[in-house]
């Protein structure tokens, strides 16, 4: 019968491999054709019966490993109730397996202390094949010596009976140095850990016996404490094991999570409190932030964890002072516990004096409200933060404590800071001016090489915390002072946490005493008349409060110490609105005329000025003979009735005149003279070298520079950036120097260019735009 099924089968597959080449295969070579129609038909018979012989004779089912489904004992304070369980099947005890602490064992030549399983390894299941990972097998080889610390040969998830011999003699070597190397691989510490894990969970020992299990795996926790799985995995486990020990740490807040969901511990805490209608304090509420998976805490909050928990309970009692009210969520709170090993899994079902405990953990209105205060908490400790990820051992140090904020000073005391105030009044009271680097050095606690921007920032917050300020402040200045220059101590009247926060007209009303100072300035002589002038423009400006005129106050002495150059107020001038350009028009003239005398070293300047304005620098004359600015509209007499023939009142313009017209032309023919005394610096018409010739290949890319100033920019442009000590070396080697170079060539590119060509920050930067179109004009 087998026999005339088979070839009957293979007459039905022939004839339809026959019609398949008659039909489909006709471009096939004979041979080819033929083969397919003899062969084709003995493979299907051939696959068939296979398949039937498989039907008829199945391979007895080994079924997959299920994980057991393990009752926890015991109950913790807040469920005052058995917690709940949920059998999958009756589990066998292994006990007989596990060596108890105090005892030893010797395998592979090794001897082993207790808190192990050892013996053949049992099914995880009835009928299964996969065996317990934590058991050590006596009869599985080893190697003599085990070389795989580093896991290179270990499974993500090991069991002893499945790894290499290799692998099996260093696991060995590990248990019997102490298992305490943490140089070893995290994997067999985990594959000691499942025999741990299972003796808690599944043999149910002696409360005793597991206080000694939940010690060992804190100790291992601790040991592998960069590991995150290790954190992780051993952290779910720990809180396991304190539910089932009633440990009373679980009643206090968290402020670590190492996992990925808020622990069962926080729920259950967090869950009692609102069912029973508890508020929440700010601990709690911070507590559930922390741990938290949607949570987004930036650094201040990782980097200064005690100063952040000590300002977030601040700012929650502020707005909350009687604690926050949550509504009771509906579903209810529900966990499982999955081993490491993935070997079994525990259900929980916590209760309440019987009753179940609310899950808390979708609710989102809590949480968004401690995000808002911890975002506002970390915008306070921001600048402090920033100091202490520059100077870690820092904190406490009298630039760190002054960089607190005002609340936390108390919770956080220091006695350099008393000492700070003291100083600072002592400077002040002597006048202001200070070396700058006394003052970094007074607050960084020596000397400093090199002064940048950013130690003068925090400079001035750490003053404007203890209620002193520093001028100028960089963030406002039109430079920041250099090494070997001054800065202005001055009395606040009050601490500032944010010195950034001023009014617009504070910055324009800085812009308007830059320049009446380098007017002022320009005659060689800064009068006490005009320093009075400048202040009493100060007081009469709408806008300004009383802590803006401070510090205005401050920056005139440092401008008249100090004083500006015009390549840098260029760059404000350029953006003035046409009332700015009033205001600063008005402050010069008044500049100019303060002293009684307008010198012509004045009148070049003041021209400077109209012309970074956009102004005609011939209004300038004429706002200084009518000692105002002229083109705005002219106050005049209201109209009255009265009798005929009364004149006409006098135009104001002629009523004051400060300047002849023979002295308005002297100040006109002075001006060659002005740029010859104030040199390099505030030169705008270059002269030549003696030879009066540039160099043919660079007469239009650098039209208006002398021989050297070319051949320095040209060296300039080839980089992006020069140090202070660089430009310096390069301005002597072209035999110029350094202070009065740099303001020309940044005059010269405003002319050609409308911006500098070098900015001043920490050395020099080299200006890509005007750098990018000399190269092309010079190559052209």
């Amino acid at each position: 019968m087998t026999f005339i099924r088979l070839v009957s089968l293979y007459g039905l597959y022939f004839i339809a491999c026959m019609f398949a080449v008659v039909t489909v295969l006709q471009d096939w070579s004979d041979g080819t054709q033929a083969l397919f129609a003899f062969v084709v038909p003995g493979l299907l018979v051939w696959v068939g019966e296979r398949r039937r012989s498989a039907r008829k004779n199945p391979k007895p089912h080994k079924p997959k490993p299920s994980p057991e489904r393990l009752p926890v004992g015991g109950s913790h304070p807040l469920t005052r109730g058995a917690v709940g369980k949920n059998a999958s099947w009756m589990e066998p005890k292994y006990s007989k397996g596990w060596i108890p602490k105090n005892e030893t064992v010797d395998i592979g030549g090794r001897n082993l202390g207790g808190m192990i399983y050892v013996g053949a390894p049992p099914l995880l299941s009835p009928g299964g094949y996969s065996k317990c990972r934590a058991y050590i097998d006596p009869s599985l080889p080893v190697t003599k010596a085990g070389t795989d610390m580093a896991g290179n040969s270990l499974p993500y998830w090991p069991g002893y009976s499945d790894i290499p011999a290799e692998c099996r003699a260093t696991y060995l070597d590990w248990l019997a140095g102490g298992r305490t190397d943490a140089s070893y691989n995290p994997g067999y510490m985990f594959l000691y850990f499942y025999g741990l894990e299972r003796r808690f969970l599944v043999d149910r020992p002696s409360d005793d016996e597991k206080r000694e299990i939940l010690d060992e795996v804190l100790r291992l926790q601790k040991l592998y404490e960069s590991s995150g799985s290790a954190r992780r995995y051993l952290g779910s486990f720990i809180e396991i094991a304190k539910l089932d020990l009633n440990d009373k740490s679980l009643q206090e807040p968290i402020f670590e999570n190492p996992g990925w969901e808020i622990p069962l511990s926080l729920k259950m805490t967090l869950g009692a409190s609102v069912a029973a209608g508890e508020t929440l304090s700010s601990d709690w509420v911070l507590s559930w932030l922390m741990c938290h998976p949607e949570r987004n805490l930036r650094t201040p909050a990782t980097r200064c964890p005690e100063e952040f928990k000590a300002l977030f309970k601040l700012r929650f009692d502020e707005k909350f002072p009687g604690g926050l009210k949550v509504q009771t969520p509906k579903k209810i709170l529900k966990e499982s516990y999955r081993a490491a090993s993935g070997e079994f899994h525990v259900d929980l079902s916590p209760a309440l004096d019987g009753q179940p405990i609310p899950d808390i953990s979708n609710l989102k209105k809590p949480v968004n409200i401690a995000q808002k205060i911890a975002d506002q908490v970390t915008d306070e400790l921001d600048k402090f933060s920033r100091f202490i990820g520059r100077k870690p051992d820092g904190r406490g140090s009298l630039e760190a404590q002054a960089l607190l904020p005002a609340d936390l000073r108390q919770l956080f005391p220091s006695a350099e800071l008393e000492n700070l105030k003291t100083w600072a009044r002592s400077r002040a009271e002597a006048g202001g001016l200070t070396p700058v680097t006394d003052v970094i050095a007074r607050l960084e606690g020596g000397e400093s090489g090199k002064i940048g921007k950013r130690q003068l920032m925090d400079a001035a917050d750490a003053l404007a915390r203890v209620g002193f300020g520093m001028a100028p402040d960089p963030r406002f200045s039109l430079r920041t002072p250099k090494a070997d220059e001054p800065v202005v101590i001055f009395d606040l009247g009050t601490s500032v946490e944010k010195l950034e926060e001023v009014s617009s007209r504070f910055h324009e009303a800085l812009i308007e005493l830059a320049i009446g100072t380098f007017v002022a300035h320009a005659d060689g002589h800064f009068a006490e008349a005009e320093r009075l002038t400048l202040r009493n423009r100060i007081l009469n400006t709408n806008g300004l409060d009383e802590q803006e005129q401070r510090r205005l106050f401050a920056n005139l002495d440092w401008l008249v110490a100090v004083p500006p150059n015009m390549s840098l107020l260029r760059q404000k001038l350029k953006s003035a609105s046409l009332e700015q350009q009033a205001s600063i028009r008005a402050a010069v003239v008044a500049i100019a005329h303060a002293d009684t005398v307008v010198q012509s070293e004045e009148v070049a300047e003041i021209e400077k000025i109209y012309k970074a304005l956009g102004i005609d620098p011939k209004a300038a004359y004429n706002d200084l003979h009518a000692g105002r600015v002229l083109d705005g509209p002219v106050a005049m007499r209201g109209a009255e009735p009265g009798a005929p023939g009364e004149a006409i009142p006098p135009d104001h313009s002629s009523v004051i005149s400060r300047l002849d017209p023979e002295r308005i032309a002297a100040i006109r023919s002075d001006t060659k003279r002005v740029s010859s005394v104030l040199g390099d610096i505030f030169s705008t018409d270059e002269t030549n070298d003696t030879n009066g010739d540039e160099p043919p290949a660079l007469s239009s890319a650098l039209a208006g520079l002398s021989v050297k100033h070319a051949g320095l920019v040209v060296e300039i442009i080839e980089r992006q950036h020069w140090s202070e000590e660089e430009f310096l070396e390069l301005s002597g080697r072209h035999e110029l120097m350094p202070s009065g170079t740099l303001e020309a060539l940044n005059e010269w590119a405003f002319e050609r260019y409308d911006e500098a060509l070098l900015d001043e920050y920490d050395g020099y930067d080299v200006s890509p735009n005007i750098s990018a179109a000399l190269k092309k004009e010079i190559e052209a």
